[in-house]
């Protein structure tokens, strides 16, 4: 069966990284990819893994702090090169522990520093208050954004990044502002487990979109089955926080 192309997908560290799902994102981008009517290439980077080369788009979770610290060094090593792909607008999807680590620094509520990477112009304390519970996004490119959080680390903004969105239902960055999530060129930041993508089929589209444009210098959408995304967003708005 002929298709539109080979769109080669990353997850990054999906063995200390992959937590409360995360690892579904990937999977809803390789089946809408299929739908779209390109060929979907999944890999994995781990920590002491050779980077592959070529890829089209990368997709990172969360994972808890002792995770962060095995793949510290690591990441700071691909640090260059994860910049200049962000800088080249590769689609990138960073999920919790990820979207920390791609900012300035994390701070442990004990007072270690683990250093980011410095993609993203935001910075992460973390605390003894835990957000938990189901959040609703509004005020979003992909209209409602909806996922659940589950962290104590709390992440401010700086001018070089724009909000996901605000949060309508659920804390979101921190208990202060009413942001969820971050913007910056062609990357997605969040904070949304559960996983984030299938219920919001919008999302995984924009990354699909501009990994096949980057990459063909177009995008032929195909015909995607939203059904269970449609009753997944049904069934998750109507749940408490």
């Amino acid at each position: 069966m002929s298709t539109k192309g080979t769109l080669r997908v990353l997850q990054l560290y999906p063995r200390d990284m992959n937590i409360y799902g995360d690892w579904g994102n990937a999977l809803v981008l390789q089946q809408r990819i299929s739908w779209h009517g390109y060929t979907p290439e999944l890999l994995e980077y781990n920590v002491g893994d050779e980077f592959p080369a070529d890829v089209d788009l990368i997709v990172g979770g969360g994972g808890q702090d002792s995770g962060q610290l095995i793949i510290q060094a690591d990441l700071q090593a691909r640090a260059e090169d994860l910049r200049a792909l962000a800088e080249a607008d590769l689609p990138m999807l960073v999920i919790c522990g990820l979207y920390q680590l791609f900012g300035k620094f994390f701070k442990t509520r004990t007072g270690e520093v683990i250093p980011g990477i410095g993609i993203l112009d935001v910075e992460t304390h973390g605390t003894d208050e835990r957000l938990i519970g189901n959040v609703k996004v509004a005020s979003t490119e992909f209209g409602e954004v909806l996922g659940y959080e589950n962290h104590s680390g709390q992440t401010t903004l700086g001018s070089g990044v724009s909000p996901l969105g605000t949060t309508a239902k659920g804390t979101g960055n921190n208990s202060g502002d009413g942001h969820e999530g971050a913007r910056y060129r062609n990357i997605v930041a969040s904070y949304l487990h559960g996983s984030l993508l299938p219920k919001n089929p919008a999302i995984a589209d924009f990354l699909i979109q501009h990994a096949a444009e980057r990459k063909f210098g177009h995008f032929a959408p195909g015909s995607p089955d939203d059904t269970y995304a449609v009753l997944a967003r049904e069934h998750a708005g109507r749940r408490p926080r």
